[in-house]
């Protein structure tokens, strides 16, 4: 009998009644949830008639498999395994996705659950008790839904359940714990909403955007405080990096910061909430399948954030074809790799780095300069800008084939204009050693330059994220390492994440562009692929001025 109960269970647990009910009310709880705004600002949003709806059917769809189950004369355990069904198949559903699988934690599930087991009744309210209790002291409504499993788990101690009871009651419990992961970190990192402190509801004087970022190394895993435990752990040797990337994988994106007091000029606010998947570089390019598929739920959790633009940070932004494919599977979103703004950072800072450079007694047109990474975008267009100042350029780039026609192309644009230098392109990074101007915008997940490789005297403009300049760099005599692609935000901007940029206001290029596009409106002028217009990088780089955002230099 229970091999026909537990899937019916399961397929009861699958039905998204409470999505149902609020498409037939014109109602997106994707973008309108508890989940997401709390349980005051949904209540605010949704009323209290469609919320108190939604947890009823919840409850219905908890409690109904138990009653049908002790209707045939199922016992605590035969019960509790239904429980467990119905809750599994509520929030990890093998159908019914429209689009994907719904997020709701199933409060009302676990009440329902509860109701439908034979406890007696004073038992029956310790779990009930004990949620209130922890919404109450707390102001958490996800640790006051955590008190409900957690409670139960308590009472199969203390009423003396059997040992496969005191089981399930516990898979039941971390089950909802694993749920709840997402809320329990927020509440660590100060940002899940409470009792008493809704989320402000956005105005025509803010715009919300999202930016999905990642760890450039596992130190960077402890900046979140839900993963900051096991650093200890990995120090003593007992968790080994390999087992930290592996768990890594199975995570789904997470909002783990923001970016706060944006102002722009005009006195606009920019909320932009940070979302990583941890995957570290060399896993990003190692399983592409994996961080197309991770950006895209990243840019789905952005737009139930209430986000209309999610930029592609770091390595995220040159997975499933620098974003098309991201923006193909999440059509009402707006996705950027932000190349339009990076680009129009080195348009604005390579003509104040030459003319610095030019005022510290060196002259240009005797002057090496080589590029780093020339087979990309930006870097060429680096070349581009650079070429008609210099002596010598040197293009060091993966593919020396595609490298040569461009430099082929690149010297006849210049000999019809009379301003053609000596143009060499390598596969070798130690060509730069000639070099007394350094230009490098790779996509490698590890340093590409070291001491060995740079003159000393030399000026190093780094465009690389993670930087492709080693530390130790620095110390060779005379050398001089500009970090690039840069911006301070406009207003008291901080990040409550360090983003390696040097101060709380400081941020990729990237994700500027990602503010300016939500600012905006801007929505045709996105980044998107391997091509850059001109007239978006032009476009990006005037509106910041206006805006009030600043390239550092």
């Amino acid at each position: 009998m229970m091999l026909l109960l537990v899937p019916l269970a399961y397929a009861v647990g699958a039905l998204p009644l409470g999505h149902w009910l609020a498409r037939r009310r014109g109602v997106d709880l994707r973008t309108a949830s508890p989940y997401t705004l709390g349980l005051e600002t949904a209540l605010r949003r949704l009323g209290l008639g469609f919320v108190l709806w939604t947890f009823l059917l919840d409850f219905a769809k908890g409690y109904l498999p138990l009653a049908f189950g002790r209707a045939l004369g199922l016992g605590l355990e035969g019960l509790l395994t239904l429980g467990l069904a119905v809750y599994l198949g509520h929030l990890y559903p093998l159908f019914f996705r429209d689009p994907w699988p719904l997020r709701a934690k199933g409060a009302g599930v676990l009440l329902g659950v509860l109701a439908g087991l034979p406890l007696e009744p004073a038992w029956g309210m310790v779990p009930v008790a004990l949620g209130l209790a922890l919404y109450a002291l707390t102001g958490y409504a996800s640790l006051g839904a955590l008190g409900i499993p957690l409670g139960l788990l308590g009472v199969a101690f203390w009423a003396g359940f059997g040992p496969w009871a005191k089981a399930l009651s516990g898979l039941l419990f971390l089950l909802a714990l694993w749920r709840y992961k997402e809320n329990l970190g927020r509440i660590l990192e100060g940002t899940e909403p409470r009792l008493g402190s809704p989320l402000p509801l956005p105005s025509q004087r803010q715009v919300v955007c999202a930016f999905l970022i990642h760890p450039l190394t596992v130190e960077d895993f402890w900046q979140s405080p839900r993963f900051r435990w096991a650093r200890p752990l990995v120090r003593l040797g007992l968790l080994k990096q390999a087992w930290i990337e592996r768990l890594a994988e199975l995570f789904r994106p997470m909002k783990v910061g923001e970016v706060r007091g944006v102002r722009t000029a005009d006195g606009r606010e920019v909320l932009c909430h940070l979302i990583s998947a941890p995957l570290l570089p060399h896993q990003i390019k190692a399983r592409p399948e994996l961080a197309v598929k991770r950006a895209i739920q990243g840019a789905r959790l952005a737009k139930e954030l209430g986000a209309t633009v999610v930029g592609l940070g770091a390595f995220w932004s040159v997975v499933g074809d620098k974003g098309r494919e991201v923006q193909e599977a999440v059509p009402d979103i707006e996705v950027t790799n932000g190349g339009a703004f990076t680009a129009g950072t080195v348009k604005v800072a390579i003509p104040n780095i030459l003319a610095h450079f030019a005022q510290s007694g060196r002259n240009l047109k005797e002057t090496t300069a080589a590029v780093v990474g020339a087979n990309g975008v930006v870097a060429f267009g680096i070349a581009r800008q650079i070429a008609p100042l210099v002596g010598r350029l040197i293009l060091v780039g993966r593919d020396k084939e595609r490298l040569e026609k461009a430099a082929e192309s690149l010297r006849k644009n210049l000999e019809r204009k009379g301003q053609a230098p000596e143009i060499e392109v390598t596969t070798q990074v130690a060509a730069i050693r000639e070099a007394d101007l350094v230009f490098t915008a790779t996509s490698d997940p590890n340093p590409v330059i070291y001491p060995q490789h740079v003159k000393p005297g030399a000026w190093i403009y780094d465009e690389g994220v993670p930087p492709d300049v080693h530390p130790s760099v620095r110390e060779v005599p005379g050398v001089r390492v500009i970090p690039g692609g840069v911006v301070r935000l406009p207003g008291r901007a901080r990040a409550t994440l360090d983003l390696h940029f040097g101060a709380p206001d400081q941020v990729p290029a990237c994700l500027a562009e990602t503010m300016i596009l939500a600012a905006e409106e801007a929505f045709d002028r996105k980044s998107l692929g391997g091509e850059v217009k001109a007239e978006n990088i032009q476009f990006f780089v005037e509106r910041a001025e206006a805006l009030g955002f600043k390239v550092v230099e």
